[in-house]
């Protein structure tokens, strides 16, 4: 069994900051990349950020500059930072990590139940 846990986010004022933390926890025996998503209502969930096991980032242009995602292996903890927000990133966040249990197991994808971020003044 894996667990992943998002927290982090909140209200916060246009031009401010969140940092968001996904953290993963049992059965992990290796992780090869790990994606934000953010889903607006009334909108398709989209891809925010990517982080690989080699290092290499990826953003949408909508985020790119000011979205930074990292990790802390020691923790099996991803973040996401987000400065300079806007309203149009008000939305809910999910994590996903692909991952494999064993060394035999196909790597899958583990979804976090999500954390909320409001951009309002």
């Amino acid at each position: 069994q894996v667990q992943v846990v998002e927290s982090g986010g909140g209200l916060v004022q246009p031009g401010g900051s969140l940092r968001l933390s996904c953290a993963a926890s049992g059965n992990i025996y290796s992780i090869y990349y790990i994606s934000w998503y953010r889903q607006a209502p009334g909108k398709q969930r989209e891809l925010a950020a990517t982080l690989t096991s080699a290092g290499n980032t990826n953003y949408p242009h909508s985020v790119r500059g000011r979205f930074t995602i990292s990790r802390d292996n020691t923790k099996n903890t991803v973040y996401l930072q987000m400065n300079s927000l806007k309203p149009e990133d008000k939305a809910t966040y999910y994590c996903s990590i692909n991952l494999k249990t064993s060394p035999w197991a196909l790597a899958s994808d583990y979804w976090g139940q999500g954390t909320q971020v409001t951009v309002s003044s």
